[in-house]
């Protein structure tokens, strides 16, 4: 009642006002119309933000699951447990011989580079120093059990392999000083004279 009592005084003042202004009735209309799109406009501002307060949510935090990348080897020979091991990305050759339970009594690991990031997929392969190289007399016997390494291999064990003579194994030896390690085995085929066919002769003898 009380309310209903101030809106009817409000209503009256603004009439008495509106009824006191010195302008024509064209003029006021206007007048009207401005006041009425003021409002309006006003309203439709204050009804925004409040609906915006109402239903705006709290924004999501998108917690990204990190999962630790890894990469798998394998690691054979002179090494106590040989095997195939998940090792974090860019984790080093010691690393993937540490995970093999470290190498055995008489292993030679003198030809790999245990600081070397390793890749995934690729095999590290140990040798026992009775498969090292040796020499008997002034000959030196070259290592026929195990793959060749052949980021390290001399051109003598190059020449162990099928289809490679002496020529050929000096070309791969010269390509690789003058244009650094081999990235994977199918480089080979970047020398001059291994083709396709020759390459498929000795290719699962290989290893980075």
């Amino acid at each position: 009642m009380e309310n209903s009592n101030i809106a009817g005084k409000y209503l009256t003042q603004v009439n008495t006002w509106w009824s006191q202004l010195h302008y024509s009735s064209l003029q006021k209309r206007g007048l009207a119309i401005v006041a009425t799109l003021v409002v309006l406009i006003s309203a439709l501002f204050v009804a925004r933000g409040s609906s915006q307060e109402v239903v705006a949510a709290p924004i999501p935090l998108e917690i990204e699951s990190v999962v630790e990348q890894t990469l798998m080897v394998d690691v054979a020979g002179a090494v106590v447990s040989p095997g195939v091991y998940s090792l974090p990305l860019n984790a080093r050759v010691f690393e993937a011989i540490k995970a093999a339970g470290g190498l055995k009594k008489g292993a030679d690991a003198s030809d790999v580079n245990q600081a070397r990031i390793l890749k995934d997929g690729e095999q590290i392969y140990i040798y026992p120093t009775s498969q090292s190289s040796s020499f008997t007399g002034s000959k030196k016997t070259v290592r026929k059990n195990g793959p060749i390494m052949i980021n390290r291999a001399s051109v003598k064990e190059f020449e162990s392999l099928d289809g490679i003579g002496p020529v050929l194994a000096g070309r791969i030896v010269a390509f690789r000083k003058v244009n650094g390690p081999f990235v994977a085995i199918e480089d080979l085929m970047k020398v001059p004279g291994i083709g396709s066919s020759t390459f498929a002769k000795f290719k699962e003898k290989l290893r980075v």
